[in-house]
């Protein structure tokens, strides 16, 4: 299992680089045409020329806006979890799906009635319909 290893590591990183030189915009790919680095990493990825390539060199790697990693700025930027039953929004919503509900089994209610009216009078010979 261990002579494995080797073969999935750089099969990982060819699949990582070749899948973020897709997602990465245009504008951020450096020194040569976006195309033309999917195909350096295709071609080159079993010897790792390819996505080494790209990763050093390819992308434009910025730093982040004011200078804060993702994880600094979801810690300083924390929302409280709220219960749904705690939740107006959500007691809200429950409110007015049962108002919909509600009046949908209203109209039900009414065109039961309404067929059963209109069986019994077929039962009894008062149908208009029948000639």
């Amino acid at each position: 299992m261990l002579r494995y290893l080797p073969f999935l590591l750089v099969l990982a990183l060819w699949i990582y680089a070749f899948i973020d030189c897709l997602n990465t915009p245009e504008q951020e790919v450096k020194h040569l045409p976006k195309v033309v680095w999917v195909i350096i990493v295709l071609l080159f990825g079993e010897v790792l020329i390819g996505p080494i390539a790209w990763l050093a060199a390819g992308r434009d790697r910025k730093a982040t806006a004011g200078g804060s990693t993702p994880s600094e700025w979801h810690r300083n930027h924390r929302t409280e979890f709220v219960a749904p039953d705690d939740n107006p929004d959500f007691l809200k919503s429950l409110k007015d799906d049962n108002k919909k509900d509600e009046a949908l089994l209203k109209d039900w209610e009414a065109d039961l009635r309404r067929r059963e009216e209109e069986l019994k009078r077929r039962e009894n010979g008062d149908d208009p319909q029948q000639p």
